[in-house]
């Protein structure tokens, strides 16, 4: 019996500790709370473990297990939902269905600084 309950007290921690094996951080454009519940939501469903978005710098900080999933399809994921991230831009399309609030500015929006003379 002891030896039983040690190994499933070894099994449970083995799966405790393999949960989350990597950590990244990554901007992504938005601006509200409504925005920092739909990319936090995306991360999860692309298989981060954690997610935390932070509004102010909108840098997100994601956990995950890399063997299940990857910053780059946790990037894509948040693409897809209408946030621009460092690596991809999202559809114009998933853009526009933003709510108004969460239509941040754009890369290809900004302006171009003019050279000086």
């Amino acid at each position: 019996m002891k030896l039983i309950l040690t190994m499933l007290l070894i099994a449970t921690s083995t799966i405790a500790f393999a949960k989350t094996d990597s950590t990244a951080s990554f901007k992504v454009w938005g601006n509200c709370d409504m925005c920092k519940a739909r990319v936090e939501k995306a991360a999860k469903a692309a298989g981060a473990e954690k997610a935390v978005w932070n509004d102010e710098t909108e840098m997100m900080t994601v956990e995950f297990n890399s063997k299940k999933t990857s910053s780059d399809k946790i990037q894509q994921q948040i693409a897809v939902a209408g946030h621009d991230t460092e690596k991809y831009k999202s559809l114009q399309e998933n853009y526009n269905g933003l709510p108004g609030c969460c239509k941040y500015k754009r890369a290809a929006e900004k302006k171009e600084a003019e050279p000086q003379h």
